[in-house]
Order: C-alpha cells, then structure tokens, then sequence
C-alpha cells in the first residue's frame, strides 16, 4: 500500500497551501480542493485516505461535504477544522460521524497528531472493510448442504448428531466439514465460528 493521501478543503487558498505543506512535511501526500464540489467530482472511496475540511466555504459546507462522504463510504476519516465561533457546528459535525475537528488558529503538532491518527484509522478501516469482503466472498462459495452442515456445527453439534439430522453419513459430514474449514481458510473451530459470525454480519451491512 503507498502513502495514504490526504484531501484537504478550504476556499481559502492560503489555507490550503499552508496546511498541504505542513503535511507534506511530515511526508504524507496532501492534496488540495477549493471547495467541496471540486472534490467530490474525482472523490474515490476506494482507497484508504482522510479527509480535512473547513466548516464554512461558499456553496457546499463542511457539513454537508461530511454527509455525502460517509454517505459514499464509512472508511474515510473526516477532520473539521473550526473557528472559535463554530464549536457548536464541530459538536455536530461530531455528532454526524466528523473523526475529529480542529481549532482555529490550530496548532501545527496537535493538527499533525490528528492527521495521522486519521490516516492509522483509515488503514484500519479499510483492512475490515476488505476482510469483510473476503469473508462474505468464502461463504459465498460454501454449497447449500455445505451450509447445511455449517450451521449446525456451528451450534454445538457433533458430527453424529449432524449426520443424524441430515440424514447422510458421519464420514461425509467429516469431508463437509474439512471443505468448510479449507474454504473459510480457518485455522480452527474457534477460528471457524468468528469467520462465520463476521461474514454473515458483512452481508447484513
């Protein structure tokens, strides 16, 4: 994976400038919109980024620009930037899913934690999105009765028990199984059961 890039937005141009180079110099990729329609004409959720957003600009506000974000994607970490009059606006942006927010005039090391609490969590992000992903795509190649089988192991039942209720023998309920296990690439039943649980959750999503 390369460097995260980070978006900032700001109608401001000095601001923009300023704030590009202070992440630069901490050798992460910034890149810079005037406003946040600009952004969102060539925004891709599709890799991990964050993104810094003033509340106030003409057209589109921070605000907004922080709805239709998580509206693509909850992967992309947003920061507010505020001035001192805003704070009410930064506990709403809070509210509505903001990762964090930052004062006007803001100090350049605590703007630079933040980023880079952002950037970590949207790696983070983005890893359980793609775990998902892959979790939902296993079970996904599971066949009906391998999905039969499945489900009962997975409450409790021994193979006996399973080839009972299935009516099939034990032997077969013990391929079924080790083809679940290869498939699921689990490395145990303990493992099995978590794989499970969290790609059925990634398909309720």
């Amino acid at each position: 994976m390369g460097r995260v890039e980070v978006y900032v937005v700001d109608d401001d141009e000095a601001v923009r400038k300023s704030l590009c180079w202070l992440i630069e110099s901490a050798d992460h990729a910034a890149i810079a919109y005037a406003s946040a329609e600009a952004l969102l004409e060539v925004f891709d959720p599709a890799e991990p980024c964050c993104l810094i957003t003033d509340v106030r600009m003409p057209g589109m506000g921070g605000l907004d620009l922080l709805s239709e974000v998580l509206a693509r994607s909850e992967a992309i970490p947003v920061v507010v930037i505020t001035a001192h009059g805003d704070i009410g606006m930064a506990v709403e942006a809070m509210k509505n899913g903001a990762f964090d927010f930052v004062e006007k005039p803001f100090d350049d090391n605590t703007l630079l934690t933040v980023v880079e609490r952002a950037i970590e969590e949207s790696v983070r992000r983005h890893e359980v999105l793609a775990r998902g992903d892959d979790l939902k795509a296993s079970l996904g190649r599971l066949t009906p009765r391998e999905v039969q089988v499945l489900d009962l192991i997975i409450e409790g039942l021994p193979n006996r028990a399973v080839a009972s209720e299935l009516k099939i023998s034990e032997k077969t309920v013990e391929a079924h199984r080790a083809h679940i296990m290869e498939k699921m690439q689990a490395a145990s039943f303990a493992d099995l059961v978590a794989r499970v649980v969290e790609g059925r959750l990634s398909q309720a999503d």
